[in-house]
This record gives structure tokens, C-alpha cells and sequence, in this order.
């Protein structure tokens, strides 16, 4: 029987074989024949709170036994830069990109080294009982849209897996306190102004936050002395009052109480970066002004930085302060040297001969400061090492391990081991196995 089919599929093979003749003569029919490419679509940003784990800390941590606050951080500078810097030391659990993207460092159950020398209610060393976010950006402007956006949808969250208080979000600003030093006689608040917008009440507001403390309780109990009160005001500034369900209309004749008006949600600006009468190299960089990235420009036209200028009484008015990125988020924290970073009162104010101060002297043994008298201390040589509000503990032994004298603390890095043959050894520089048998543990108090 002849195939029905035939007949077209010859035809199908002859218009196939016309068509390649076609396009053998003519190639760039082809091309003009195919349908139009459709181009790439732009990247398209990462929605808010997107989590990457890009960045994470590779190196492992203790975890925290618990979890009572969220402390917030500004980087204090640019996003890349920033979040290098985090993840090399591990000193945040979370950074928020100006795009809306959340970066993990250190799992959130495991501590993080964000808060250093830090104190709330009586409480010290909140790295152990807080999880520390990074939002990229400045203390003195605000956040984008897109991070306000991802680190509510942040905090939502951890407040609920660890159930934290909305007034138990605070900021680096509210927890970091500083020793005393030279302008500073006693232990302080005022050393650092991270994150202080984000405790106004319309950054908290968007932030799904509607609690946050009314004052310093370490100021108010005597603890620590307000080094900043400008810095008080915008920390502190009330939450407006919640909107109450409406009230029934006034009597007629009688006029309503009008409620109370929301605090103003606009800080007064910070004084300049201009050294004058009453307004010293600390009050202007803080922690960072003996630090080789702080500049001096003074008035004859020459600069120095931070770490070139040993006399601190004699910085000329008109002299102007250029702050730039630290090179770690809590640094000069630890230890401190004679003749590096000042004299020993430069270094510890009135706590120069306390029993919780420490005195390395090259070649000698350590020595505390109440057992030293004024004149030991200032006869102190060039190179004296220093540890101010610090304990001792020890020695480590195989029946007396480090982690009975100083828990979680024996590995940070504001931590030190002590030997009178190897010095001090910081204590991120050591396993529990490589802790010299004999050695005595310093650790913040």
C-alpha cells in the first residue's frame, strides 16, 4: 500500500534543503531571523535580611551561657573595609550592609568580642551575655531604609528566640565605658558614641522597638561618671507616650488636656573637632586619640598622629582632629606602655594605686599598685607594661585548670598569661594545651 505520508515528508526535506542553500548564500539571515534576545535582567538587590554566610569567623568560640541583651554597633566606616576587619577578629555575630544584607560572623548562641571594656546595671563584660550587630554606617547619620528594614526583621526575631525586652536593645554607646586616664580621673561612660541615632525614638520606632531605658543605671548608682552629657541626651531621650483608645468629648465649658508633645527626635550637633579651652584631644577622638590613624593638623601647619605625641598638656588650641577607622573595634583596651601611651597617670588616673591595677616593669616582677607607693610608680621605667581594673587568678595547674579561675574569659583577647621567664601572652594567643603550667591569669574584672 503506498505510504499517505510520503508526499509531505518529501516536501518537508526539499524546503529544509532549500532553506540551508538559502542561509549557505546568505548567512546573516539566520541571525536576523532568530527572535530577539532578551537582555539581562539589572542584579537585583537582596531583599531585607537576606542571611549570607560569606563572612563567617572560621575559628570556634564558646557559647554563651546566656543571653541577656542585644547590643547595636556602627562600623564607622565603609561597608568592605568594615566587614573584612569583623570577620578577621570575629568581633560581631551579625553585620547589616547599607543594601539590607545580613552577614553571619560568629553563630548567635557563640560569643562574640563586640562590647571590650563594657558595663550595664552593675554587669561587666557584656560580650558574654549579649549578641553584638554591626550595621555599616556612622555614629552621627542614619541608617538606609533598606537596613532599618532587615535589622527589625533581625531583632524580631532574636528577641523572640531568646526573649529579650525591647529595653534590653541597647547600643555600644550605652555599655562601653572607659578606665581612667589622663582627662578622666575616674572609670567613665562617654568612650564611645557607636550607634547612639539608633536609640531616638523614631529609629526605635522603626525598628518595631517601643521600650528603651530612661537612664544610665551605672551613672545613677556611682559606678561610672558621665564623661558626656551630650551624648546622655540623645541616648535618653523619652519614647513619646503610647497613643491611648480616645477619650470621651470634654463637658461643654470645660476644655481637655492636651497630651504631652513627643521629645524632638532632632539631636543638637556635637561641638567641632577643634581642640580649645575646654574641649581636649579625648573629647574629640575618645579611645582612638593616641591611635596612628587619628591625624593632628596644628596651627603652624604641621601634623602628627596619635601615636607621635607624648605630651598631652601641650596640645596647642586651634589644633584640628581627624579620626579615621580603628584598626579594631575595641582597641586599646588591653594592655597599655609607659612611655608608648603616657605616663602611669595618663594611664590609670586615680586608679594608678589600685589593687586591681598592674605594674610589668622589664626584668622585674609584676607588682600591684597598692604596693607601690606615688613615687615607685612615677620612677616607673619607660616600657612598663600596664593593666588597669583587671583580677589575677592562678597559678594554672594540671589540678587547677584555667577554665575553673577565669571561665569563659581564658581565651579572649583582652586576657593574659603571665610567666616570669615568657612575659604576658594575650590570652586569643593560646590553646588550653599551650597555657604555661605556673602561669597566673589576668582577666577584666
Amino acid at each position: 500500500m503506498q505510504d499517505p505520508h510520503a508526499a509531505p515528508r518529501r516536501f518537508l526535506r526539499l524546503l529544509a534543503a532549500a532553506a540551508a542553500a538559502w542561509i549557505a548564500l546568505f548567512p546573516g539571515a539566520a541571525e536576523a531571523a532568530k527572535p530577539a534576545a532578551k537582555k539581562p535582567a539589572a542584579s537585583a538587590r537582596p531583599a531585607a535580611g537576606t542571611i549570607s554566610t560569606k563572612y563567617r569567623f572560621k575559628k570556634p568560640r564558646s557559647v554563651r551561657k546566656s543571653t541577656k541583651y542585644i547590643v547595636l554597633h556602627t562600623t564607622e566606616g565603609s561597608s568592605k573595609g568594615s566587614i573584612a576587619k569583623l570577620s578577621a577578629n570575629g568581633e560581631c555575630n551579625y553585620v547589616v550592609d547599607t543594601d539590607g544584607m545580613v552577614y553571619v560572623i560568629v553563630d548567635r548562641s557563640r560569643v562574640a568580642y563586640h562590647a571590650g571594656l563594657s558595663m550595664w546595671n552593675g554587669q561587666t563584660g557584656l560580650d558574654s551575655v549579649s549578641i553584638g550587630i554591626e550595621i555599616v554606617g556612622w555614629h552621627d547619620k542614619d541608617i538606609t531604609a533598606a537596613q532599618y528594614a532587615a535589622l527589625r526583621k533581625l531583632l524580631s526575631e532574636l528577641k523572640a528566640q531568646y526573649r529579650i525586652p525591647d529595653e534590653n536593645v541597647l547600643t555600644h554607646s550605652m555599655v562601653a565605658y572607659g578606665n581612667p586616664n589622663h582627662w578622666q580621673k575616674r572609670k567613665h561612660r562617654g568612650r564611645k558614641r557607636c550607634g547612639m541615632l539608633l536609640m531616638l525614638p523614631a529609629a526605635r520606632t522603626r525598628l518595631g522597638l517601643l521600650k528603651k531605658p530612661a537612664y544610665d543605671p551605672d551613672v545613677k548608682a556611682g559606678r561610672l561618671k558621665d564623661a558626656d552629657p551630650e551624648l546622655t541626651k540623645i541616648l535618653y531621650t523619652p519614647m513619646p507616650p503610647a497613643k491611648a483608645a480616645p477619650k470621651t468629648p470634654a463637658a461643654p465649658g470645660t476644655t481637655a488636656a492636651k497630651p504631652p508633645s513627643p521629645a524632638p527626635d532632632n539631636p543638637a550637633p556635637f561641638a567641632s573637632n577643634v581642640i580649645g579651652p575646654k574641649r581636649s584631644a579625648w573629647d574629640i577622638a575618645r579611645d582612638q586619640y593616641d591611635a596612628p590613624t587619628t591625624v593632628y593638623a596644628f596651627p603652624d601647619g604641621t601634623s602628627k598622629r596619635g601615636d607621635q605625641i607624648k605630651n598631652w598638656n601641650k596640645m596647642p588650641a586651634g589644633t584640628i582632629v581627624s579620626v579615621g577607622p580603628a584598626a579594631s573595634e575595641n582597641a586599646n583596651e588591653g594592655l597599655l606602655t609607659i612611655g608608648e601611651d603616657g605616663t602611669a597617670e595618663d594611664l590609670a588616673g586615680d586608679a594608678m594605686a589600685a589593687t586591681s591595677t598592674y605594674y610589668f616593669a622589664p626584668g622585674r616582677p609584676y607588682a600591684a599598685g597598692s604596693t607601690l607607693s606615688l613615687a615607685d610608680i612615677a620612677a616607673l621605667p619607660k616600657g612598663t607594661k600596664v593593666l588597669v581594673d583587671y583580677k589575677v587568678a592562678g597559678p594554672v595547674t594540671a589540678k587547677v585548670p584555667v577554665f575553673s579561675l577565669c571561665g569563659s574569659k581564658w581565651n579572649h583577647p583582652d586576657t593574659y598569661y603571665w610567666t616570669s621567664a615568657g612575659g604576658l601572652v594575650p590570652g586569643d594567643q593560646v590553646t588550653d594545651r599551650t597555657i604555661p603550667r605556673g602561669a597566673l591569669v589576668f582577666f577584666r574584672k
